[in-house]
């Protein structure tokens, strides 16, 4: 199992906004090849940004970096750009092989 995870801190106040923006999306994950579960969450907030964390989880580490470079991913990502000024800097990615 391989867990990939995306921090944001997003702009203190645009929450909504950017949560908003994951509901709407059409992210093409059902159809890729050992995708198994995505969840959005939320963490705590502080003077300028609330921090969120995209995790999603794969059957094995190359099924991740595999759809990083297909097709459902360029069409899940076309539009990121178009709402960069709800991000305080770009997204930390974090990934994570199961040990036990």
């Amino acid at each position: 199992m391989y867990i990939a995870m995306n921090r944001f801190k997003i702009v203190k106040g645009k929450e909504s906004e950017f949560e908003n923006v994951w509901k709407n999306r059409e992210t093409h994950l059902a159809e890729v090849p050992g995708f198994k579960n995505f969840n959005l969450v939320k963490g705590d907030a502080n003077e300028d940004h609330t921090l969120y964390a995209s995790h999603s989880i794969w059957e094995t580490k190359e099924d991740f970096w595999n759809w990083t470079k297909s097709e459902a991913f360029r069409l899940a990502h076309k539009d990121a750009g178009t709402h960069r000024d709800l991000y305080i800097g770009p997204p930390n990615f974090e990934g994570f092989e199961k040990v036990l």
